[in-house]
Order: C-alpha cells, then structure tokens, then sequence
C-alpha cells in the first residue's frame, strides 16, 4: 500500500538525521564521504537516493540500508502515480 505523499528522503536526512545532531551540510558530506554539492543535491529533492548512498547513510547514522532505499521507491512511486492518467498504456488480457 502506497504512503500518501511521501516525504523525499533527503528531507528526512535533514530533519532526523543532520540537524539533531548539529551538523552542518559540509561536515555531514565529509562523514559521509560525499561531496557537498551531492548532499546538498539530495537533501534539496533534486537527487534520489542510490543503493550506494543507502550503505552510506546505514554506516552513517546506524540505519539499515533498506529503509533508505524503500523511502525513495515509496517516493518515486507516488510522484510516477501522479501522471498515471497521461501515460499512452494499452491493458493487454489473454485472448
């Protein structure tokens, strides 16, 4: 079942993960081993979140991989679910 309107992961980097402890995005993106531009890029909504990145965030804040990963399919799912009425699909059945 799709979550209504899922927050973008990198908001969630931000809100529950960064902030609380104090960081700033440059010594975030250092622990990480990310470049600034790349969590900044996240963190803003303009990237997703790569399997990479995932592991990253896991070793980083003790986290699983998964759930980073399975919050950017619920995200990219619901933002796909938004243009479903403009997709040119034609429902295929057995004859």
């Amino acid at each position: 079942m799709l979550m209504h309107n899922p927050p973008h992961p990198g908001e969630i980097i931000k809100e529950l993960c960064i902030e609380p402890l104090g960081l700033s995005v440059t010594e975030a993106a250092k622990a990480l081993g990310v470049s600034r531009k790349t969590l900044s890029s996240i963190i803003n909504g303009k990237s997703g979140i790569s399997p990479e990145m995932a592991v990253r965030l896991s070793i980083a804040f003790n986290t699983s991989s998964e759930s980073w990963l399975n919050q950017q399919t619920q995200y990219d799912l619901w933002q796909a679910e938004k243009h479903r009425d403009e997709l040119q699909v034609r429902r295929l059945s057995a004859a």
